[in-house]
């Protein structure tokens, strides 16, 4: 439970950081859209990778705690679903056969295109995945009452 009391106070504590540079941004309006305010979005933009960084470190630690108390099969039926789901995606993944130009200049590769591709598919079968197992959920609740 200790952890999860440290948790909470790096929370709150970057919560406050993030309101206070917010107050600072929505203050300074004008200023950041003329430019002139390069330093408070580079701050905003640094409390950012600081709040992606902790939250990657938790998910790291979170992950390998279970993995060691828990059920290792389980964990590792779980890899094997998502990773089958990441080689349906590729497979049925219709990428563009010609290089794509993009915004900065540079050629989109066809690899590329059909990784972008696989990534959607991916990202449409996980979602579908969820709001089933939500409405199920819910079915389940209805008919128990």
């Amino acid at each position: 439970m200790a952890l999860h009391k440290i948790l909470k106070i790096i929370v709150a504590i970057i919560g406050i950081a993030a309101l206070v540079i917010a107050g600072m941004v929505w203050a300074n309006d004008e200023a950041i859209k003329a430019g002139d305010s390069q330093g408070l979005v580079d701050t905003m933009m640094l409390l950012t990778w600081i709040v992606v960084a902790i939250a990657l470190v938790l998910v790291i630690i979170f992950v390998l705690r279970g993995l060691f108390t828990g059920n290792a099969k389980n964990t590792l039926i779980a890899l094997g679903a998502f990773l089958l789901i990441i080689a349906i995606s590729y497979f049925a993944a219709s990428g563009s056969a010609d290089p794509m130009p993009l915004k900065d200049g540079e050629m989109l590769s066809a690899s590329g295109s059909q990784w972008v591709s696989a990534g959607i598919n991916a990202f449409f079968i996980l979602a579908s995945i969820a709001v089933l197992l939500m409405v199920v959920s819910g079915v389940k609740k209805l008919v128990k009452s």
